[in-house]
């Protein structure tokens, strides 16, 4: 678990609205899946997506952070891919669900399943190849198979239960 703190290991993420939100929510719906599914992986990371500009064309576009000299880059984007399985097997069905959310302010009303997005798009988009030796007969679409929404929390409730276990 320390290895998670190197700063090879960070992205700079907007706080207020998304890391401290939206996105603590995200990651507590990833938590609760383990209730259901015996065994569920997550893959978690940055984007630097196009957006179009007022002349029509598009730019891969972003922020460049640090002191002295600004040489980290802020993503766009952020994804998450999910395996969610029913049983420790080589034939079980697997849930599969790819998300990608912007690096910013989010409603904490904004429905989940509006950044439910196919799993070759966040492959596209990351250059990643996250599932080419899981056989396409054993995925199943996550949101299909399970609820997928945010419980809001208060962030300092949750950082207190998170800081208990």
């Amino acid at each position: 678990m320390d290895e998670t703190f190197y700063l090879s290991n960070m992205c700079p993420q907007v706080g207020e609205g998304f890391n401290r939100d939206y996105w603590a929510h995200f990651e507590d719906f990833c938590r609760r899946l383990t209730g259901r599914y015996p065994s569920v992986r997550v893959v978690t990371g940055p984007l630097y997506l196009p957006h179009k500009e007022e002349d029509g064309k598009w730019y891969v576009k972003y922020e460049v952070v640090g002191s002295p000299a600004p040489n980290v880059a802020v993503p766009t984007h952020f994804y998450k891919v999910i395996f969610a399985e029913e049983k420790d097997s080589r034939e079980g069905s697997v849930a599969v669900g790819a998300f990608v959310l912007p690096n910013a302010v989010i409603p904490n009303s904004k429905p989940l399943q509006e950044f439910e997005v196919p799993l070759e798009v966040v492959e596209r988009a990351s250059g990643l190849e996250f599932a080419e030796k899981l056989d396409v007969r054993r995925r199943k679409r996550l949101c299909a198979e399970t609820s997928c929404s945010v419980i809001v929390k208060e962030y300092a409730q949750r950082q207190k239960a998170f800081e208990k276990k």
